[in-house]
């Protein structure tokens, strides 16, 4: 009996009737009030993006290559978002992303981004987007090698290229770094070339396979410098040709490997790129918890602009664009949303943050129609304080598709609704555990969820733990505390400590579920678990957090303090 052959999927269905290239030409004649589906998967290709549910709001992303903006552009950017009075966010993804655009605006402001040396071309869709390398990149005392031309010579290649704009099976992330330390991790990239030493030579180290909750698996290639832009074209090419059109839940580079195994796209990457590859080299990377100031090469120094979560304003922006002009001074936007300055003559604070959120990455939250709730606005549920002392990474994302990288940080949060803890409006599950600098591994799931009006107690009890043990950073206390521990034990571990009002020190000197269930029964035995722990955690853990995180009445975050638990 013959099998059917699967169908391409609905863009892909689109794609072969009109190449997105060819769609383009009718562009300013579209009629944005009456767009079809076709239309808004079209668009994407040209930074526009607008939902069947929200029709008559649009958002714009501008692609800024490494993050590396001119004083000029942003200026021109803040004027655009004055004009049309629009909201603006920084992405994860080092760009600017504009929201609130009226429908009988968008051909207007799309005109005004793509000129001044901007474009949107590429930056939604089936293609390779904003390329991100580090903020320092080429002037920290940790570069290396400089991404930036190299990043230049990718985007000159695909952007407005027929055979790419919008053609690709799926959207590629693609990250570079020669630094030897980085502000943020890269191993959530579907494509992440890392600093690597072979030889006593610097290259790079290729990485394929990541997203929002997946690590980039090493494919064993070393590259030079010279070599990293051939193995580019290459790769784009492979993923061209042997990329999945058929069912788009499955349609990223992550499925193809793990359809066809790394060993055989590299086959096929290696065919298109004409030689063979070179085994991986040492990579080169180490962790560094980066300050407000740094010290860059040539002797001038770095500020980092902590923005409002990822938001901005006119004036903010106009004023940092002013301050750069008069003083000559670089601006570049992070991977981690927010503005970074370089070449300040001093260690000095030319103006004041308005948050603490330089180890923070938030998605767009309300602005996107897939959030669930406010992340932008909901921050207020965070310990700011603490986090910012020890220099914790926390991801938080509005849903499920993880635009906040949660599983790629210290601490992760996924916004989510539910009423098992009665009336709440939502919450947020946990992932402790990433030891992401190398890309060892991704976040585990501590809780499924927390009621926000708890979340602030149970994270300040999460960093109290972080504190006793003493280490250095959080990646070393997931590396060596909590990930010799099981999830379901640290989540009664976590439970029980809230009940007690206890903060108690995790030090593993053995391991499985006898012992952490001896561990439980000698520190606890004060508690009632709910549920007997002789044969599994799963049942005392739902009793318990039931038990202490169901909702009555008012939400106790807008009385005069937060209810915090008084660790002992």
């Amino acid at each position: 009996m013959q099998t059917e052959e699967p169908k391409l999927n609905k863009r892909e269905r689109y794609k072969a009737r009109l190449r997105p290239i060819d769609y383009f030409e009718e562009f300013e004649d579209l009629d944005f009030e009456n767009l079809g589906e076709g239309d808004r998967f079209f668009l994407q290709d040209f930074g526009i993006f607008t939902t069947d549910f929200l029709e008559d709001e649009f958002t714009m992303r501008l692609r800024v290559p490494a993050g590396r903006i001119t004083t000029e552009q942003f200026s021109y950017i803040a004027d655009v978002v004055e004009e049309f009075d629009l909201t603006v966010i920084t992405t994860a993804r080092g760009g600017l992303q504009l929201h609130d655009i009226d429908v009988d605006d968008v051909l207007a402001i799309w005109k005004k981004l793509n000129s001044h040396g901007l474009t949107t071309w590429q930056s939604f869709g089936d293609n390779i987007r904003n390329i991100v390398s580090d903020a320092f990149d080429g002037r920290g005392k940790y570069s290396e090698i400089e991404a930036y031309p190299i990043i230049m010579q990718m985007q000159d290649y695909i952007v407005k290229n027929p055979r790419y704009v919008g053609m690709l099976p799926r959207r590629v992330s693609i990250g570079i770094s020669g630094n030897s330390a980085s502000v943020t991790s890269f191993f959530a990239n579907d494509l992440y070339f890392a600093l690597a030493k072979k030889n006593d030579v610097y290259g790079f180290n290729v990485y394929m396979g990541g997203k929002n909750t997946d690590i980039a698996q090493d494919a064993d290639i070393f590259l030079l410098e010279t070599q990293v832009f051939d193995f580019f074209k290459a790769f784009v090419e492979a993923f061209y040709l042997h990329g999945s059109r058929f069912s788009r839940s499955k349609t990223r580079l992550f499925y193809l490997i793990e359809d066809i195994g790394l060993n055989v796209l590299k086959a096929h990457i290696e065919k298109e790129y004409g030689k063979a590859f070179e085994h991986g080299g040492e990579l080169q990377l180490e962790k560094k918890l980066f300050s407000a100031h740094e010290e860059l090469k040539d002797g001038t120094f770095s500020y980092c602009y902590q923005t409002d979560f990822a938001r901005l304003n006119v004036d903010e922006m106009k004023e940092i664009s002013k301050f750069a002009s008069q003083n000559s001074v670089e601006i570049r936007i992070g991977v981690d949303q927010n503005i970074y300055l370089l070449g300040l003559k001093e260690a000095s604070t030319p103006f004041a943050s308005p948050k603490e959120s330089s180890t923070i990455i938030t998605c767009a939250g309300s602005l996107c129609p897939y959030s669930f709730w406010s992340i932008k606005n909901e921050t207020q549920y965070l310990p700011l304080t603490k986090i910012a002392e020890h220099g914790i990474t926390v991801g938080f994302s509005g849903c499920i598709k993880g635009c906040g990288r949660h599983r790629h940080t210290d601490i992760g949060l996924v916004g989510l609704k539910t009423n098992n803890f009665g009336d709440t409006d939502g919450g947020a599950r946990i992932f402790i555990g990433a030891v992401h600098t190398t890309g060892q591994s991704v976040g585990r799931m501590l809780f499924s969820m927390v009621p926000l009006v708890h979340l602030y107690e149970t994270l300040e009890l999460i960093i109290k733990l972080y504190e006793l043990s003493e280490y250095s950073n959080f990646e070393e206390f997931s590396d060596a505390i909590l990930n010799k521990f099981s999830e379901e034990f640290l989540a009664l571990w976590v439970l029980a400590n809230l009940q007690s009002g206890k903060a108690l020190k995790l030090e593993p000197t053995s391991s499985g579920f006898e012992y952490e269930k001896s561990l439980l029964k000698t520190n606890f035995a004060d508690v009632d678990f709910l549920e007997p722990i002789d044969e599994e955690f799963s049942h005392s853990i739902s009793a318990m957090a039931k038990k202490l995180w169901t909702v009555a009445g008012e939400d106790p975050t807008y009385k005069p303090k937060i209810n915090r638990v008084n660790f002992r």
